[in-house]
C-alpha cells in the first residue's frame, strides 16, 4: 500500500535517513533528558534525547539546545521525530514549554499525515514526556508543584488492554481523552491499540468500553423501526425481526462502515460472499487471508461486531 505523504515529510525522511546537515537522527551521550515509547516488538520505537543550557539558579528556566531522536520505524515516524527535534529547538523551549509540543503540532509541521499514520506524531510526543519527565528528576523540578502529572509508570501499571502492543488501560484512556478519540478505528489510527489481532475490541473491559465510559454508551443495536420493543426485563434485548432483505442490509453496512475500515488499515479486506438466515459467508482477503491470526480476526472481529450490531444470534462462516 502507498501513503499519501506531503511532500514536506517525504523530504525530512530523505534528509534524515542521508544525515544531511541540520537533521537531528541520532542519541546524545550523557544527555540531560531520556526518553522512550513503543517497542521494536510493535514495529515502531522512539529513543529521544535532549540537551539544555542550565539556568544557574532556576532549572524551569533551562533551555533545551540540542534534540537527537534514533526511531525504528516507517517514513511517517522518522519524518515525525525530525519535525520534533526542529519544533522544539526553533522555539528556543525549556523543557515544560516543550510538553506544550502535541501530537496535532507536529501533524501541522509536516502538513498533514495519512489517517492510519497519526500515531507516529504520538509516539513522538510521548517520547518527548518521558524524556522531560527525566530531566525534571535529574534537576530536582517539581512538576507536581505546576499540576504535570507524570505517566511514565502508566503502561506498566495499569491493566493490559491491547495484548499485541502492551497498552494499559490508564493510558488507554488518557489518550482518548486527550485526543478526542470517539470510535475503535480512531484509537487503532492514533495509538495502534487493537491494531493486530483485534480481540481487545469488544470484550469486557476492552476498547468500546472504555469509550463508552469516557463518552457515554451507545446504542449497540441496528433498529427496525424507531418504535422497536423495548429490552425484556433483565436486561436482554428481544431482536428486532426484519426481512431477510434489511438483514442482508445492515450485515453489509456494518461490514462496509466499520470491519473493512479495520482491516484495510493492515492491508486486508473481506468478501461477503453469502447470507443464509443467520449464518454470514465471509471470506478474508489481501494481507488477512494469509495472517496466522486469520481465525481469531473472522470469530472475534468479524463475528462480534457483526452480533455486537445487529444480532446475537448470528455466526460468521469462513469461506
Amino acid at each position: 500500500m502507498g501513503w499519501d505523504y506531503s511532500e514536506k515529510t517525504k523530504q525530512l525522511f530523505m534528509d534524515a535517513v542521508h544525515g544531511k546537515p541540520g537533521t537531528h537522527m541520532g542519541e546524545i551521550e550523557d544527555p540531560d533528558g531520556f526518553g522512550e515509547h513503543g517497542s521494536i516488538a510493535c514495529g515502531d520505537a522512539l529513543r529521544f534525547t535532549f540537551r539544555v543550557r542550565r539556568h544557574p539558579t532556576d532549572p524551569l528556566q533551562d533551555v533545551i539546545t540540542e534534540a537527537r531522536y534514533l526511531t525504528f520505524g516507517c517514513t511517517s515516524a522518522i519524518a515525525a521525530s525530525e519535525a520534533l527535534c526542529r519544533l522544539i529547538e526553533e522555539g528556543g523551549f525549556t523543557p515544560v514549554q516543550a510538553l506544550g509540543v502535541t501530537n496535532a503540532d507536529i501533524v501541522k509541521y509536516l502538513d498533514g499525515l495519512p489517517e492510519q499514520k497519526i500515531h507516529c506524531s504520538v509516539m513522538g510526543a510521548e517520547a518527548l514526556e518521558a524524556a522531560v519527565f527525566n530531566w525534571a528528576t535529574k534537576r530536582g523540578a517539581d512538576l507536581g508543584a505546576l499540576g504535570l502529572g507524570a505517566h511514565a509508570d502508566e503502561k506498566e501499571d495499569g491493566r493490559i488492554v491491547c495484548n499485541c502492543f502492551t497498552l494499559s488501560e490508564p493510558y488507554i484512556k488518557r489518550k482518548i481523552r486527550e485526543l478526542g478519540l470517539k470510535t475503535i478505528p480512531e484509537i487503532t489510527g492514533a495509538i495502534k491499540a487493537g491494531g493486530a489481532c483485534m480481540s481487545c475490541h469488544h470484550v469486557p473491559g476492552g476498547l468500546q468500553d472504555l469509550l463508552d465510559e469516557a463518552w457515554g454508551r451507545r446504542p449497540t443495536r441496528l433498529r427496525a423501526e424507531p418504535d422497536a420493543p423495548a429490552p425484556r426485563e433483565g436486561g436482554t434485548e428481544t431482536p428486532v425481526p426484519v426481512s431477510p432483505f434489511l438483514f442482508s442490509k445492515k450485515v453489509e453496512r456494518t461490514i462496509d462502515e466499520y470491519i473493512r475500515p479495520l482491516l484495510q488499515r493492515d492491508g486486508g479486506d473481506l468478501e461477503l460472499v453469502d447470507i443464509k438466515d443467520m449464518l454470514v459467508y465471509c471470506r478474508l482477503t489481501g494481507a488477512c487471508a494469509g495472517c496466522g491470526g486469520a481465525g481469531f480476526t473472522m470469530k472475534l472481529t468479524v463475528e462480534q461486531v457483526l452480533k455486537d450490531t445487529i444480532d446475537p444470534r448470528i455466526r460468521v462462516i469462513s469461506v
